[in-house]
């Protein structure tokens, strides 16, 4: 049997050292099943150490995300095989420490702690070694079945940095592997090494915390003692009484429900080891004089001899070689994109470039999938359900209303996403994403908010249910509700057809003919604008009255910059964002076709019943600046925003009595011409309050159905979720009515 660094050492008296240790029963607690696994591999370490990086590496496609049980903490799952052997490998949550002091470290803790893993892979930036050793000591706190993961020695070793792999192993008592996951280079060897602890055949050294001294170490041993003596196989005492001691209220759980003779690997009918009666009782009471003795010092001083042992073996473990002093690469691009006056000019100039990027580049390919799937594919699902026999109300049923919706959304909504996502994963992996949330971070600050609602804000301009599920990001519950309810004011890439068709119409035709273009995207434009200053305002307003509490400190770290995965992002975006949003929305989709055909095609008393439903909303939408035709195709539209200029075209085709124009009776369309959909428009009623009240309706109402179940979905509240879709339509209805009112007072009309 090999110790950490490669010697043979004597393994210990277990009745199998090569035997899996995990405890199944508290794994299936927290979510993990075993079944058809042999041993489970955690995976922790710091936010920006390339952790996500060495997942995929090692599992490649095979791994899948759901959340731990009772939390919203995304956890992703993983499976590898070695020899005979099959490992399912856990994601834990990237964090700094293992204090239970957030959602995430909690979550993490207990893994480690109760679902006792056979292996703990700690990754660690070696560019940060010291930063990141605090969590790699806390870790060993608890176990020694630990590897190292030493990733990103490359960009250590262009700053000049070089870590002794052997001398940190020997200084850990653990093995250290070096690796650039990024690459593959050294992912083999990990994995091998992952297999030696876990079998057995890799033995870490046990680790006895450090000495604290003075009446704090008296206290530790003093409780150490008791523990020991009531549980005398438990492996980490010493840790164990630190916990109590300061006062961490899941070991004091675990000590009094009998859990942490579980950890202890007490069979329940021991009788020779098993704890006296009264003995949890007897400790907590300990527990609780103890900690008058060591006062409220106590923490400040386990925390500052966890970070003075993690800078010396830092400083003993890194070769400085020939510190440079010239041009720093990162620093100087880091002085202009976060810099007082250029930070938000380049943010924004980048973010709209993606925006222009994403829209000019989503047309031609809508438009062939439009071609396609409309053009010919609809026609010929017509001759196959004639040739069958079909009655007409069934083909228009299935085809003109379930598969057109289906159709719409897919050529309107794949295209846009399947840029947008991967432009913004490439910013994101190049590290500059972390820079647009250091710029962001004042303002949301002052509206009571997180500064990662920046990240989740912007993703939100590619899609809202994308940008709900980002919040995952954000520990504090409170915050994280604020980011999902104000998601729904980015502008998603389903509502700018509509912002672009009808500002080229009204808004453009204020103007001269060579400003048109000009003045329409100024206008849409500032349109999301306006939904960013709304997101700051209703930000604040939730934080001063519904979702009142204590703002939670947000430590950024800034990432280095890295060369963007081209491929691999493309790859992952696709399936990860692009396909997974798409498939809901068609889920959502089909159904609003079908009511749309039906509710077009069903008569009552002479008039079908979208008609009676325009008819009796019309003086609504005339109160609030709009119209019926408007209304009931939002509530028809809920399910997809992509659907709604075409639906808004078939009511009003049928709702003004047109000859020769559209397809149909429930049948939704849009005409390749601007000219001819203005005309359409303009024989509606429509004026320019018309459009300029349905673009700000636009930005402003509930949010699509996806959105919505997704809301439900992470948040698990009938409340919010109910809240998060009834207060922008809210918002919708008044903003729009106060402009009515205003317009019409100036305009005498």
């Amino acid at each position: 049997m090999r110790d950490s660094t490669g010697s043979t050492s004597v393994g210990t008296s277990d009745a199998c050292a090569t035997c899996p240790v995990h405890h199944t029963a508290n794994l299936v607690k927290l979510g993990v099943n075993m079944e058809k696994f042999d041993f489970v591999v955690a995976l922790a370490g710091n936010p920006n150490t390339g952790k996500s990086t060495v997942f995929n590496a090692i599992t490649g496609l095979r791994q899948h995300t759901g959340n731990w049980p009772g939390k919203t903490v995304v956890r992703a799952e993983g499976g590898f095989a070695l020899g005979d052997h099959r490992y399912k490998l856990v994601d834990l949550p990237g964090t700094y420490s293992l204090q239970a002091a957030s959602i995430d470290e909690e979550v993490a803790r207990n893994f480690i702690l109760f679902g006792r893993p056979d292996v703990t892979v700690v990754v660690v930036d070696a560019n940060h070694l010291e930063r990141n050793l605090n969590l790699t000591l806390q870790v060993l706190d608890i176990t020694d079945r630990v590897v190292v993961c030493l990733n990103l020695v490359d960009e250590a070793r262009r700053h000049g940095r070089v870590v002794d792999e052997r001398a940190l192993a020997k200084k850990l008592g653990v093995p250290v592997v070096s690796t650039v996951a990024r690459s593959g280079q050294g992912i083999d060897r990990l994995l091998d090494t992952i297999a030696g602890v876990a079998r057995g055949e890799i033995v870490g050294k046990s680790r006895r915390l450090r000495k604290l001294g003075g009446h704090f170490q008296r206290a530790v041993q003093e409780l150490v003692g008791m523990i020991e003596s009531e549980f005398q196989t438990l492996s980490n005492a010493e840790w164990v009484a630190i916990r109590l001691l300061d006062g961490d209220r899941k070991i004091e759980e675990a000590l009094s429900t009998g859990e942490l003779q579980e950890l202890a690997a007490l069979p329940a009918d021991s009788v020779d080891d098993a704890p006296s009666e009264g003995a949890s009782s007897r400790i907590l009471g300990s527990v609780r004089a103890l900690r008058w003795e060591v006062g409220a010092e106590f923490q400040d001083r386990l925390t500052e001899d966890i970070y003075a042992e993690a800078a010396a073996i830092a400083e003993k473990c890194t070769i400085i070689e020939g510190q440079k002093t010239g041009f720093d690469l990162d620093r100087t691009i880091d002085a202009l994109v976060t810099s007082k006056w250029l930070g938000f000019p380049i943010m924004i100039g980048l973010l709209t470039a993606v925006f222009w990027i994403t829209i000019s580049g989503a047309n031609v390919p809508s438009g062939m999938l439009a071609s396609l799937l409309i053009n010919k594919i609809q026609p010929a699902l017509w001759s196959i359900g004639n040739q069958i026999g079909f009655p007409w109300w069934l083909s228009g049923f299935l085809f003109d209303g379930v598969y057109l919706a289906a159709a719409w959304v897919i050529s309107v909504m794949l295209p846009p996403m399947a840029i947008f996502f991967p432009l913004f994963t490439l910013l994101e992996d190049s590290g500059y994403l972390a820079r647009v949330s250091f710029n962001l971070d004042g303002m949301f600050k002052r509206a009571g908010a997180h500064g990662k609602q920046a990240l989740t804000m912007s993703m939100g301009f590619g899609c809202n249910a994308a940008g709900v599920v980002a919040a995952r990001i954000i520990d504090s519950r409170r915050e994280r509700l604020i980011a999902i309810i104000t998601n729904n004011f980015a502008l998603c890439n389903g509502r700018w057809p509509t912002q672009i068709l009808i500002a080229t119409i009204f808004i453009g035709a204020l103007v001269p003919a060579h400003l048109a273009g000009l003045v329409s995207a100024a206008a849409v434009v500032g349109v999301a604008i306006l939904g960013v200053s709304l997101t700051f305002v209703v930000s604040w307003v939730l934080s001063h009255t519904m979702l009142r509490g204590e703002q939670s400190a947000f430590s950024l770290e800034l990432p280095p910059y890295r060369r963007p995965r081209i491929w691999q992002t493309i790859y992952t975006s696709l399936i990860d964002r692009t396909i997974f949003v798409l498939w809901r929305a068609i889920l959502f989709a089909v159904p609003a076709g079908a009511l749309i055909w039906l509710s077009s095609n069903i008569s009552i008393g002479g008039a079908n019943i979208s008609q009676h439903i325009v008819g009796s909303l019309d003086p609504w939408g005339f109160v609030l600046g709009l119209n019926g035709v408007i209304l009931v195709a939002y509530i028809l539209a809920i399910p997809a925003n992509e659907i709604v200029i075409p639906t808004l075209l078939m009511l009003t085709v049928m709702t003004s009595g047109l000859a020769g124009v559209g397809e149909g009776a429930g049948v939704m369309f849009e005409l390749d011409s601007v000219g001819d959909t203005e005309a359409i428009l303009r024989a509606g009623g429509w004026t320019l309050l018309t459009g300029v009240n349905l673009m700000l309706f636009s930005l402003i109402h509930n949010p699509c159905s996806t959105t919505v179940y997704t809301i439900w979905k992470e948040t698990r509240s009938r409340k919010w979720t109910v809240v998060s879709a009834l207060l922008p339509l809210l918002m919708g209805f008044v903003v729009c009515f106060l402009v009515a009112q205003v317009w019409r007072i100036a305009t005498g009309g």
